[in-house]
């Protein structure tokens, strides 16, 4: 204790100043708690609702399209070889499925026919999963048919319907999409690609594991595919993932912003404190100017107490923070322990920041105003 005495007087001294007004300083320091806690937990709120958000629509971003360019010259049709090619550019873990897509007539029952889009797939698994029934492997007959249009019109595996003529029994009801895709399979009917006269497909899907992997795919893709002519368009949602990571950074901002309000309270109510304490002080400071302490020192004891206030506050105000952060990952997201990533401890940290830089701010002034008094008026009184 005689060590730290002597290394950091002015921290003793503070120390001793703000016990001498328990209550005070406790209300000076709650302010900063509430500050700490409103910051922290309202940061915490913004980055629980972004991953609520991200767990309901499902893997934002991770499919890439590739089709036939626009362009002049450009093929109709891609090529078993381009097939190849994406194949060879796709990650590691990721599935790659081509089809053909065609405009045919297609009646339910003895209703009337209805010209619709129709997809030729080979290995629908890639892309679907199944509501009812199941998807075959290897599929080489019957329909599969989307959960809108089985809703719709009634439809279950094991029904019929005709398309272009033929009839096709139904095997399965496909799963509504979880997420952001190319191939929705609301109202989709797939049938195998050898119900369909054609050379070539008109869309290949790639689906990797993330928005990340899908980005280096479609780059790579349109790299290698287009390298002398635009042979192929690509078409990922890596800009749509970015877009919803942006919003959710400017909404926890804007609540962060919020929160501050709170501390620029608790930073007035520090600046009140701590001029009453130079106030009530005055004669006592007067006196350690006269036994020699200069105004650097005063000074130095001053903001060592506001910053004191600053700290503990900021400490207490990070603990109930993160049980406050506890609770809402509990109620919002099921999940208590999603509090301790790392993205919460940012906010946390940042609160504790904002808590003491605000407390230091606050007491700048008394402690200029104490520091630049001068011994005999303040012995005075």
């Amino acid at each position: 204790m005689g060590w730290l005495r002597r290394r950091f007087p002015a921290l003793l001294m503070a120390r001793r100043n703000i016990g001498r007004t328990k209550v005070r300083s406790v209300l000076a320091a709650l302010g900063i708690v509430i500050g700490v806690i409103a910051i922290a937990s309202l940061g915490m709120f913004g980055l629980t609702l972004r991953y609520q958000l991200t767990e309901n629509l499902g893997d934002i971003g991770n499919q890439v399209m590739v089709t036939p360019a626009d362009s002049s010259g450009a093929p109709g049709a891609l090529t078993e070889r381009d097939l190849r090619q994406v194949e060879s550019l796709a990650g590691s873990g990721a599935t790659v499925a081509p089809a053909v897509q065609r405009f045919t007539t297609v009646s339910y029952g003895r209703g009337a026919g209805e010209t619709r889009a129709v997809m030729g797939i080979d290995q629908p698994g890639k892309l679907f999963e199944a509501r009812e029934g199941s998807i075959p492997e290897p599929y080489r007959s019957g329909a599969l048919i989307g959960p809108n249009l089985a809703d719709q019109r009634d439809l279950g595996p094991g029904d019929t319907i005709t398309v272009n003529g033929s009839t096709e029994r139904v095997v399965a009801v496909l799963s509504p999409s979880q997420g952001f895709g190319f191939t929705d399979p609301s109202d989709q009917i797939v049938l195998p690609t050898r119900t369909f006269d054609s050379r070539g497909y008109d869309t290949i899907t790639v689906t990797e594991t993330d928005s990340t992997a899908a980005n280096a795919t479609a780059v790579a893709i349109r790299a290698q595919l287009n390298d002398r002519r635009e042979r192929v368009s690509v078409q990922d949602f890596s800009g749509v993932a970015d877009q919803i990571g942006q919003s959710f950074q400017a909404v926890n901002l804007f609540l962060i912003g919020i929160g501050s309000i709170s501390l620029l309270v608790a930073g007035v109510s520090i600046l009140n404190v701590m001029l009453m304490s130079a106030v009530e002080r005055r004669q006592e400071i007067g006196v350690l100017r006269a036994v020699g302490f200069q105004k650097r020192d005063v000074l130095k004891i001053m903001l060592s107490e506001a910053v004191l206030l600053g700290i503990v506050g900021g400490l207490a105000g990070a603990g109930f923070s993160i049980v406050a952060g506890m609770a809402l990952n509990h109620f919002v997201v099921g999940d208590a322990s999603l509090v301790f990533r790392p993205g919460n401890f940012v906010y946390i940290g940042l609160a504790f920041a904002f808590g003491v830089g605000t407390s230091l701010l606050s007491g700048l002034y008394p402690a200029w105003k104490a520091a630049n008094e001068r011994p005999v008026e303040a012995l005075r009184g």
